[in-house]
């Protein structure tokens, strides 16, 4: 049975929808109130809060925390600065892609990783013969995710003029509104905004809840729950896993696996330095060349409704993101699948995020996405596009 989170009881008063997903374990509001609305513009126009405790983190301390993370990662950390924060995945021996996450270097032997799934186990694996330990603060180290145009002035509230020298992925270890409690703060989210992540012990939890939300009346604070950052992260064409790939340790056939390199996760890729797992695998996926690649799409509005008007119907959207897949063709010829689909209503367009024949993958390309109406399926044009479908300045600024 999922538990709460230590900001539960703040929440969940808070909570008239009553809507809530399980997440790692915990209850996760959906949403606040019946319909995304007001989170989502919140979110893109003012500045919200949501609790993000149920991610997975973990503590690695020592002289070789360094090594044990470029060991297992795609990159190296061995110069990585402490105060930086780096976004990577991590790979099977087989150079297909296990979980992505988030790596904070606090002190000198001091990093914080978070991940998606439960990775103790495969740190522990890879740790012998090192000098580290792993401590697993999943549930004694809660966080919220502060995210919105307005969040520097939110945060700004909280803990003073510090708020404003702290960087796109950079962290910073301060204490807020004078309570002296603990916080570190990152400039990190899943919204495609600017945004902030902060971290606290759970003793302190609802005293940050409190001070948040006080620093954040004279901005429109608002509390966001998942399907508003669903939206907002299909905006910000960022991949979920479990929707938009598959863990290679939770797929059942080759195909369902994923390398970095179809992914768009190349960047990440450090294949000249010391061995790590995965690598002489990634060596040669990358001699070979990605048979798939993960594209934005925009679904023709036009040919969606004209679908619905077959039936006498006005078009229809689930309220939300939808996360089921649907097959993308090209000449009558199946070329992918869709995964998260979303309408954007900032831009006004219908977006997907999908993998397609890397052949196909070129902004521009012309598809058909497979759109189900009065149980008959039908096609409706669907255009390759380059991400992020939103990418505002304020964010990185």
């Amino acid at each position: 049975m999922p538990t709460p989170t230590p900001f539960h009881p703040r929440t969940f008063a808070l909570n008239s929808s009553l809507l809530y997903k399980e997440w790692a374990g915990h209850h996760a509001p959906k949403r606040y109130d019946v319909y995304l609305d007001r989170e989502y513009y919140a979110v893109r126009h003012q500045a919200t809060v949501m609790d993000a405790t149920p991610l997975y983190k973990y503590e690695l301390e020592g002289k070789d925390a360094a090594a044990l993370l470029s060991r297992v990662m795609v990159k190296s950390f061995a110069k990585f600065a402490v105060g930086r924060v780096g976004y990577v995945c991590w790979c099977d021996e087989h150079g297909k892609v296990l979980d992505d996450g988030t790596v904070t270097r606090l002190s000198d032997q001091h990093f914080r990783v978070t991940a998606a799934d439960p990775a103790w186990a495969w740190l522990n694996l890879h740790a012998r013969g090192l000098a580290v330990t792993i401590q697993d603060s999943s549930r004694t180290l809660a966080a919220l995710a502060l995210q919105g145009p307005k969040s520097r002035d939110v945060l700004r509230g909280l803990i003073g003029p510090g708020a404003d020298g702290l960087k796109f992925f950079k962290a910073l270890v301060t204490e807020f509104s004078g309570a002296r409690h603990p916080l570190t703060v990152t400039r990190t989210g899943y919204t495609g905004d600017l945004g902030y992540e902060l971290w606290v012990a759970n003793e302190h939890a609802l005293a940050l809840w409190d001070a948040l939300m006080e620093a954040g009346k004279p901005h429109g604070l608002l509390p966001m729950g998942l399907d508003a950052l669903d939206a907002a992260r299909v905006e910000a064409g960022f991949l979920l896993g479990g929707v938009d790939y598959t863990s290679a340790r939770r797929a059942h056939i080759e195909r369902q696996k994923s390398s970095p390199f179809e992914l768009g996760f190349d960047w990440m890729v450090e294949l000249e330095r010391e061995p790590f797992v995965g690598r002489d695998a990634l060596v040669r996926l990358k001699a070979a060349g990605a048979a798939r690649k993960f594209v934005g799409l925009e679904i023709d509005w036009e040919d969606f409704e004209r679908i619905h008007e077959l039936f006498e119907l006005p078009p229809h959207l689930e309220t939300g993101t939808s996360r089921d897949g649907v097959p993308l063709y090209r000449g009558g010829r199946q070329v992918g699948y869709a995964t998260s689909r979303s309408w954007s209503p900032l831009l006004k367009r219908y977006l997907a995020l999908a993998t397609l024949d890397a052949d196909l993958a070129a902004p521009g390309t012309e598809l058909e996405i497979e759109v189900t109406c009065e149980y008959e399926r039908h096609r409706a044009r669907a255009t390759v596009q380059k991400l992020p479908f939103f990418d505002p300045e304020r964010k990185k600024a």
